[in-house]
């Protein structure tokens, strides 16, 4: 599954706040360079996703994420914080933002199956044009023009990625489309937690509500996996549980609005992983429609760090 940041929030980053947590000395570059390095696991964490999406349903590969990811993360959450970790202060919400999650991975990997890995993941990085129009209806957020037109912006870059209306549309590219918009759907109520909880408390809630919805889910979509299948699928959760613990790491090194931006780096791994392995170049329409996703978010990601940097100074 793909980055995206909290100033434009993302599974990738767990309900991080945007400042560094008390006590932690900031290093912008350190941050950044983390969060670069989670953008090559979660690349080939998804190039795998999508080998595996060839004779696995999506469900199973998601639950095997989930689970591998739970195993690793719940003992560092206790090592890290013991119980009060677990202990959310708005279960609900972390709860529900959690299935916002868990639909995120199941549409992004059932996307993979169709998909070439960058087309996807271009796609998938409209997510924070969505999180902000989300914003306007459920948290009633102001948006100004510029932001505005970065969104449409964005929207255009879409269209140029998946073409509707000629014959290189493919009805599958919705899908890492609906995945963008669950994904949204969660990182807005990520935005209604406002940072109430731990990031590690959110981490640990996404990783075991997943694996217990994706295990009421799996007898229905059960395929035994053959010994090849286990070990990439192993590697796969690996991957994950690592992207994921590298941008919990880089978001306590300085501010989200200046480290998030980063993550379109994610764009470059995909289409370079997805040539190397799959044999998959992407074609100029979807490197041109990419750079307009790209630019569209990085330039939402600066307005809305002026906006915040405006409300600390009037405050």
């Amino acid at each position: 599954m793909t980055i995206a940041s909290k100033t434009v929030e993302s599974e990738e980053s767990p309900g991080v706040p945007d400042q560094p947590l008390p006590g932690q000395a900031q290093s912008p570059v350190k941050g950044i360079l983390l969060l670069v390095a989670s953008t090559v696991f979660f690349s080939l964490c998804d190039v795998i996703t999508k080998h595996l999406a060839a004779t696995l349903p999506a469900v199973e590969i998601a639950w095997i994420r989930y689970f591998i990811f739970t195993c690793i993360v719940v003992p560092v959450v206790v090592l890290m914080g013991g119980r009060r970790l677990f202990c959310a202060k708005r279960p609900g919400l972390q709860v529900l933002r959690s299935f916002g999650m868990i639909g995120s991975t199941l549409f992004f990997t059932q996307g993979l199956r169709y998909l070439p890995v960058a087309e996807s993941t271009a796609i998938y990085f409209i997510s924070p044009i969505l999180i902000m129009a989300l914003s306007i209806v459920f948290l009633g957020e102001t948006v100004g023009w510029r932001r505005w037109i970065a969104a449409f912006v964005g929207l255009f870059g879409v269209l140029v990625v998946i073409r509707p209306g000629t014959d290189a549309f493919q009805p599958t590219a919705l899908l890492p489309l609906l995945g963008a918009t669950s994904w949204a759907a969660g990182a807005v109520v990520t935005r209604k937690m406002s940072g109430s909880d731990h990031p590690l408390t959110t981490l640990v809630y996404s990783a075991v509500m997943g694996c217990l919805v994706l295990s009421v889910l799996l007898p229905f979509n059960w395929v035994t996996p053959i010994g090849s299948e286990i070990g990439f699928a192993v590697l796969m959760g690996l991957f994950f549980a690592m992207g994921q613990w590298l941008v919990v790491l880089a978001y306590r090194h300085g501010n989200a609005s200046v480290i998030a931006p980063f993550s379109y780096v994610q764009l470059l791994w995909a289409g370079s992983l997805g040539y190397l392995v799959f044999g998959a170049l992407p074609d100029g329409w979807t490197v041109v429609g990419a750079g307009i996703i790209a630019a569209s978010g990085l330039y939402t990601a600066y307005r809305e760090r002026v906006r915040m940097m405006q409300a600390r100074g009037g405050a």
